[in-house]
């Protein structure tokens, strides 16, 4: 049963990816026909992040009264319609009403699943589902584009990934009783935590800093990288974009092949490894003969933390304290990915495209203080067996 429902998780995560990167790949073909601008994405993005992070900060409370399987399938219904929504739009205006529905599925079903694996599997299990997303975002953007080269039109796109979540919820229902004895447990030690008392645990406000200059320096690196290569470097667009998408190889293989380790080593020291490989290749970007392999190593370094840091959530500050915080985590995960790209852009117009290296490295030394800080603060991460 186990196993099964673990399946499940990883299908799940697939389906959580899929919508992530749709928007941007769907975007060129869908502004004009839609009354906007090639930048208008930039706000319909930053509304579904709000709704995220306000989904991310309740869901603790909605966790705790209703299960994490129903919050999970009410979730990922959630997000099925807003897909639909967007599928049938024919204004800026309805899209900003449907990025509502679509924001605030995501927030919750993350927080759920997240905190649902950090309590109940290994960290490889971590490692692997946050792998299965990175799956599930390289196959949203190639569905959309298999519809526009087959001049079905970005509707279709919307259309089939909803479909996708559409059967995943039923799946997720039918699976009910699988989760039935781990929430039994889970409400025994669940504490629902008020913010406030939630970030003044010891170690909390680091690690909260700590992941979002994380998500930061992960959105600043993939979002800025193919603009950075064709201004600083010289490459033209077309390889640079694929050079771009090196750094996201790196981060899916990196985490396939941390879950082999991870348990091993231990939260702390794969959080470690990683800062460690990211400074390599944030150092190699300085370099102008190392640029990809650069990208590459920096992604291989992102793989391993953010599921460390979600899984030694419990163990920092106790299981009947973890979905409050992993819920916050989400939150300020989404706060640095939102805003941290676009600090930089809003710099790189003064300094130019050269100060990307210096900003990632930046995000980087803030980082590691701050979760060497948590870790002295709440006495470091124990290596958590599988249950």
């Amino acid at each position: 049963m186990t196993g099964l429902l673990i399946a499940v998780i990883y299908l799940a995560f697939i389906s959580l990816g899929l919508p992530d990167s749709l928007l941007g790949s769907a975007w060129p073909s869908m502004y004009e026909s839609m009354h906007s601008t090639i930048t208008g994405a930039g706000t319909l993005a930053m509304l579904i992040s709000a709704c995220t992070i306000v989904s991310s900060l309740m869901a603790d409370r909605v966790i705790h009264r209703f299960g994490t399987a129903r919050v999970t399938a009410c979730s990922v219904a959630m997000t099925a319609c807003a897909l639909f929504g967007f599928s049938v739009s024919r204004s800026y205006l309805q899209l900003v009403f449907w990025c509502i529905p679509y924001g605030l599925g995501a927030g919750a079903v993350d927080s759920a699943l997240n905190n649902y694996v950090a309590l109940h599997y290994s960290s490889r299990h971590m490692s692997w589902l946050h792998c299965m997303w990175g799956i599930g975002a390289s196959v949203g953007p190639w569905i959309m584009g298999l519809c526009l080269n087959r001049g079905q039109g970005w509707p279709m796109g919307y259309r089939i990934i909803g479909v996708l979540q559409v059967i995943l919820t039923v799946v997720l229902v039918v699976s009910f009783p699988l989760w039935k004895h781990a929430s039994e447990t889970e409400e025994e030690v669940h504490q629902v935590l008020p913010l406030k008392e939630a970030i003044r645990l010891p170690g909390a406000k680091p690690i909260l800093i700590a992941f979002l200059c994380y998500c930061g320096l992960e959105m600043t690196t993939g979002l800025w990288a193919a603009s950075w290569l064709v201004t600083e470097r010289g490459v033209n667009a077309v390889d640079a974009a694929s050079y771009a998408s090196l750094f996201y190889l790196g981060i899916t293989i990196g985490r396939a092949f941390s879950g082999l380790i991870s348990e091993r080593a231990g939260d702390e020291k794969m959080i470690r490894l990683g800062q460690s490989i990211v400074l390599v290749g944030v150092i190699l970007l300085f370099l102008n003969t190392t640029s990809r392999i650069g990208l590459v190593l920096i992604g291989l370094g992102c793989a391993p933390i953010y599921p460390s840091i979600i899984h030694s959530t419990p163990s920092r500050f106790g299981k009947e304290h973890s979905q409050s915080l992993v819920g916050i985590q989400m939150a300020f995960a989404y706060v640095g990915s939102t805003f941290a790209p676009k600090v930089f852009g809003v710099i790189s117009e003064w300094t130019g495209m050269r100060t990307y290296p210096l900003f990632l490295l930046l995000f980087l030394i803030l980082m590691s203080a701050m979760t060497e800080t948590a870790n002295s603060q709440t006495g470091g991460t124990d290596h958590q067996k599988q249950k």
